[in-house]
């Protein structure tokens, strides 16, 4: 119906990317609104954050694929001049892939593994980026929950060590 283009802070230190609009979104006009975008919103909270407040939320596609099928590398490749764009006007301090989709995009690789890619800092576009499990993942494979607070834990550790780099200021 719409695209979705993305909510929150356009001053954002936090920038969360997933993979693309569902049926809620694309009838709201909203990223992670559905169930989804509940989970997220209380992985958020568990790291002392809130939608709108210093976060961006935005997909690496901004239509929803038919069937709501996982898109596909054009649809990525084809979206993904808008999602740099969307970086580059919002200057966050982190970014965090939610899920394959996102990762693939934002690193520019076509064979990624979320498993083999959480715990690390990468970088996409020159900012930190870290990789975790899709919202969506997460409620079919609850099991994995454990290891997104995990990742959850590494990115606020990751934006503390951000925020103290840039306030270290060399001598006079």
């Amino acid at each position: 119906k719409q695209a979705v283009v993305g909510v929150g802070d356009s001053h954002a230190d936090w920038l969360f990317v997933g993979e693309g609009p569902g049926a809620d979104e694309d009838e709201i006009g909203e990223p992670f609104v559905g169930q989804a975008g509940k989970l997220l919103d209380n992985m958020l909270a568990a790291i002392q954050l809130r939608r709108g407040t210093d976060v961006y939320i935005a997909n690496a596609v901004k239509c929803r694929p038919p069937g709501n099928r996982t898109p596909s590398e054009d649809e990525l490749m084809a979206c993904r001049p808008y999602l740099l764009k969307q970086i580059e006007m919002i200057k966050p301090r982190l970014i965090v892939a939610l899920g394959g989709s996102a990762a693939k995009t934002l690193l520019q690789q076509t064979d990624v593994k979320v498993g083999e890619l959480r715990g690390q800092i990468l970088y996409a576009q020159g900012i930190p980026l870290v990789v975790t499990y899709h919202p969506s993942y997460l409620l079919r494979s609850p099991m994995e929950k454990a290891k997104a607070w995990e990742d959850l834990c590494f990115m606020r550790r990751t934006m503390r060590s951000l925020k103290e780099q840039t306030s270290i200021r060399p001598d006079s």
